[in-house]
């Protein structure tokens, strides 16, 4: 792996880095099945490239905005490929998860027009607006294959459906799904920030009325860090729009406190507060890009962008000779113990690549 050094990286290493974790992301593969989750006659495979779910479109997207960002030919190629593939073969049934491909697939939409992603982005955002089951309050019960999840809030839900359906929203002229989707911001905030920290719990559960374990679970709050830049964006959120406001105001609270937590290394813990709990790439890399794009956009004080680059030198010392991620803690559920956080496997996983080239690529902009 590569040694860290206090001198701010080149462009060139950057870059080369990049290209080295794309290539290593499309042979991503379970080849023994270790990580296969079964849920009856159900088998999931979190892991494998080739699969229609939540990992798969979260390195979809951090692919594609490596392409818009810098119009790397590669990273195209491994979006449109993996999405002809996806096509042929079919999509699985509708959950939480399995609609994170469906914002990469708005983008390529926008971009190309091409007219085979039309039924399946109108479908899937009907089905989020009127089928996906809603807790007490009406946010999205975070439904999976395993289970239903009825009256659960999860942060991965805002990732995973709500950024989709906000793009489509726009795509398709909807403007009752962006509605959709800024009130999912609200009530999911209103339920799993933690209102001493600004931080976010990884859970609530409407009959329990907790937090389960109170978990402030590091990959969680990655995408509220990466989730508020980018839905202020995809929303077409204007200055002086108030949910803007609001959404910068709780995204300023969030990364004072993960400034605090960041580990001397420049990684965070999986366990926020916890330091005895192992430092984790994936939510490292989501974190970073959220601070550097928030610094860029003017969101938040320039002073981040040291916590940021920070980060940015603790994530090349993850990357091996073959381009694979280090550190990254597989699919964690939603549980009463912190132990369990503590105990997540950690494996090579698409979205530690797509999130560490995500953050690469924003940190590219500091060349400009």
């Amino acid at each position: 792996m590569t040694d860290v050094t206090t001198d701010k990286p080149t462009r060139e290493l950057i870059q080369s880095k990049i290209d080295l974790m794309i290539d290593n992301l499309t042979t991503i593969n379970d080849t023994d099945g270790k990580f296969l989750l079964r849920f009856g006659d159900v088998v999931v495979d979190d892991k494998s490239w080739k699969v229609w779910n939540w990992p798969q479109g979260v390195g979809l997207y951090g692919i594609y905005k490596n392409y818009k960002l810098t119009g790397n030919p590669k990273a195209l190629k491994v979006v449109t490929d993996w999405f002809n593939n996806a096509l042929a073969e079919g999509s699985p049934s509708k959950n939480v998860n399995t609609m994170a491909p469906l914002l990469a697939m708005g983008c390529l939409y926008e971009d190309t027009g091409d007219t085979r992603f039309y039924p399946y982005l109108d479908q899937w955002a009907k089905w989020a607006m009127e089928d996906m089951p809603r807790t007490t309050g009406r946010g999205m019960a975070h439904i999976t294959y395993e289970d239903p999840h009825y009256e659960q809030l999860w942060d991965d839900t805002l990732m995973m459906t709500v950024m989709p359906l906000a793009k489509i929203g726009r795509l398709l002229d909807h403007p009752d799904y962006v509605e959709e989707a800024k009130y999912q911001f609200l009530i999911h905030a209103e339920y799993l920030m933690d209102k001493k920290t600004g931080l976010w719990f990884h859970g609530w559960n409407f009959n329990r009325r907790d937090n389960y374990a109170g978990a402030l679970w590091a990959r969680g709050n990655c995408w509220i860090t990466i989730g508020i830049p980018e839905f202020i964006e995809i929303a077409g959120l204007k200055k002086g729009d108030l949910m803007r406001e609001w959404l910068i105001t709780i995204l300023n609270r969030q990364v004072e406190a993960l400034a605090k937590l960041q580990d001397e290394s420049g990684m965070w813990h999986t366990l926020l507060d916890d330091p005895n709990s192992y430092v984790e790439s994936s939510a490292t890399a989501g974190i970073a890009y959220g601070i550097l794009k928030a610094v860029h956009r003017r969101y938040i004080d320039p002073k981040y962008a040291a916590v940021a680059e920070k980060a940015i030198k603790a994530l090349l010392g993850q990357i091996d000779e073959h381009g694979e991620v280090q550190n990254v803690s597989v699919g964690t559920g939603l549980e009463d113990s912190l132990d369990y956080y503590r105990n997540i496997d950690k494996t090579a996983m698409p979205y530690g690549q797509s999130l560490t080239v995500l953050a690469f690529t924003e940190y590219l902009v500091s060349f400009c």
